[in-house]
């Protein structure tokens, strides 16, 4: 009886487990404003990697400024994009990204 409920409970494990979705392929539609919030993030987490390698001496000091420089003007244009969906009323209008 013990070995028949074993069965039966790795069946049903088995099943749930590996059951397809109805539609695998859908994905959550995004706003141009989440695209830009995740990117400004990503971003700012290269600017700290990026002071983190200069301080631990894998950059010269000219290759950091120049890395930073172009961080940061993609943080810049990436803030005025969002700041001008606020502005317009678009942050939560859905769109493909």
């Amino acid at each position: 009886m013990g070995m028949f409920a074993g069965a039966v409970l790795t069946l049903v494990v088995f099943i749930y487990m590996f059951w397809p979705e109805r539609n695998p392929f859908v994905q959550a539609d995004k706003t141009r404003a989440d695209y830009l919030r995740e990117r400004k993030d990503a971003i700012y987490e290269n600017l700290r990697d990026l002071n983190f390698e200069y301080l631990a001496g894998k950059f010269t000091q000219q290759d950091y400024e120049e890395q930073r420089a172009g961080l940061e003007g993609e943080a810049a244009r990436v803030l005025a994009e969002l700041d001008s969906l606020e502005a317009r009323g678009l942050y939560g209008r859905r769109s493909r990204v």
